[in-house]
């Protein structure tokens, strides 16, 4: 098969951790052409979606002693060449978040592949339908006790009610402003002013779930099968739990009513053509559903001794056929 990747630029990625490279490596060790491209180099002509591609050879890293490692330079790209995508097997859309007017163009753009000819994983109508944090809203037997608003009165009676809540922005990533509220922190006024640009923009306020302390849990899914999970733990000088934020990672089993979750999600998610998606889930309760560029399966792949990568890519060749 012939596989692109919509990427950030690949000199940007940690061939270590990125899930992406991971991708990549399984498909060419499972014997397919890679191709890499970005979102500004996306075209529609004749009313079919175009790319520069550029055919990407990697040399995999290998896990020594528990650590993986890379050799320098780890990949090889020929020089640019325009393709029109449906010519391809499959286009992985995978262009880490914030979802910018860039990356809305762009899934406009992937549109104008006809998905019978070319997959594309994940579905650029299902990434525009899933706003990361509003998407799990919808599974209200899932999720924690959840509002979204603009209004600092409404705010301020859920986290009274609550005694204590998580304020979360809707189009951030990694970690980024996430917030703690107390009703009675003398900064609570200026901290919503500050988040919603002074009411006029939505954030998500959930209820704080103490068992946050033990770590929040990414679980992958595949076309809405769990395949693997990773718990991530705060460094202790933050109380989030993200990697990128310095949270540390530990090996952990997907449980019962992680499994009752994923159920909730599957079918919805393979209507909405999502399907590689990493959910976030503390204490038994879904918090997020990652859809753009989730992450975690080198860690996974280092704890449980697992190829989810060779997983995921055997799915597309199974799709194709």
């Amino acid at each position: 098969m012939k596989l692109a990747f919509i990427i950030d630029p690949i000199h940007q990625l940690d061939p270590c951790h990125d899930t992406s490279v991971a991708l990549m490596e399984a498909a060419q060790i499972l014997g397919h052409e890679i191709w890499v491209t970005q979102v500004n180099q996306l075209s529609v002509v004749e009313g079919k979606a175009w790319a520069l591609l550029e055919r990407v050879e990697l040399i995999p890293v290998q896990l020594v002693e528990g650590r993986y490692q890379a050799a320098n330079p780890w990949y090889k790209l020929s020089s640019r060449t325009l393709v029109c995508l449906e010519t391809l097997d499959a286009v992985f859309m995978r262009t880490d978040p914030p979802v910018t007017v860039a990356y809305l163009y762009a899934t406009y753009i992937l549109d104008y592949i006809d998905q019978n000819k070319t997959l594309v994983i994940n579905s650029p109508s299902g990434i525009r339908a899933a706003n990361e944090k509003m998407y799990a809203l919808q599974f209200t037997k899932a999720i924690p006790e959840t509002i979204v608003t603009p209004q600092k009165q409404l705010i301020r009676q859920f986290v009274e009610a609550q005694g204590r809540a998580v304020l979360k922005p809707l189009g951030n990533k990694a970690g980024e402003g996430i917030l703690i509220l107390e009703g009675g922190d003398r900064n609570f006024n200026s901290i919503i002013e500050l988040s919603t640009l002074q009411g006029q923009v939505p954030v998500m306020v959930q209820t704080y779930l103490p068992e946050a302390k033990d770590g929040d849990k990414r679980i992958i899914l595949l076309n809405g099968e769990p395949i693997g999970a990773l718990n991530r733990l705060s460094s202790g000088s933050d109380f989030r739990n993200n990697m990128a934020t310095g949270g540390t990672v530990a090996q952990t089993d997907i449980t019962p009513r992680e499994y009752e979750i994923c159920t909730q999600l599957a079918e919805t998610l393979r209507k909405d053509g999502l399907i590689f998606v990493g959910i976030d889930v503390i204490g038994g309760y879904l918090t997020e559903v990652n859809v753009t560029s989730p992450t975690g399966v080198r860690e996974i792949d280092r704890f449980d001794g697992t190829r989810i990568g060779h997983q995921v890519i055997q799915w597309v060749e199974r799709a194709k056929k």
